[in-house]
């Protein structure tokens, strides 16, 4: 083999190599993974943490076997429903859109029951519990867009779990900066946990 092969070698490899290097995707994932499932789900499509390549999660102590994971694609395949609340943030009303909170976790065929609990975790390690009687009393989405716009990385986003608190006088009647702690933005994680 002569210089010119090698190096023609050693580049086509290096470009093919990375593919192998990220922990799997969903057959059908057209993008990156934005939001990974765990716990007591009965589908999954991907497996076990990989400490070495899934460093926030690990970083984040978190744990586990197999879980579903979803790219924009995936959500925005999900029905959209759409809020308008006034967001702690600026004390202005926005419209959040994305598909229903109970929604995403039923893909992944999980037996839920009022007493279910899901564990939330956002990028920055904000993490909060959550039954999912008050994930349906409240009515939370996963938001995917603030005011018609994909929401960034760095903003709010991409994924917000929120829910409109102006609709409910017992929120409504807490300090604006009280209403949203079971809202975590830069939402990327859910654990189901059981009753």
């Amino acid at each position: 083999m002569n210089k010119r092969e090698f190096l023609a070698l050693s580049v086509m490899s290096a470009v093919a190599l990375p593919s192998f290097a990220h922990p799997p995707q969903s057959a059908n994932s057209a993008g990156p993974t934005l939001l990974t499932v765990t716990g007591a789900i009965g589908r999954a499509n991907r497996g076990p943490l990989d400490p070495a390549l899934d460093q926030l999660m690990h970083k984040q102590q978190i744990q586990f076997d197999k879980g579903y994971t979803y790219d924009f694609e995936a959500l925005l395949s999900l029905s959209p429903l759409s809020i308008q609340p006034t967001l702690e943030y600026d004390n202005r009303s926005h419209q959040l859109s994305g598909p229903s909170l109970l929604d995403v976790i039923k893909t992944t065929e999980v037996a839920l029951s009022d007493s279910t609990r899901l564990l939330l975790r956002a990028v920055d390690g904000y993490a909060v519990t959550i039954s999912v009687e008050d994930v349906r009393k409240y009515r939370f989405i996963v938001a995917t867009h603030l005011d018609g716009r994909p929401m960034p990385l760095g903003g709010l986003g991409p994924l917000y779990a929120v829910y409109d608190a102006d609709r409910f006088p017992e929120m409504l009647a807490k300090p604006i900066d009280a209403r949203f702690a079971l809202c975590p933005w830069g939402l990327y994680y859910i654990e189901v946990l059981g009753a």
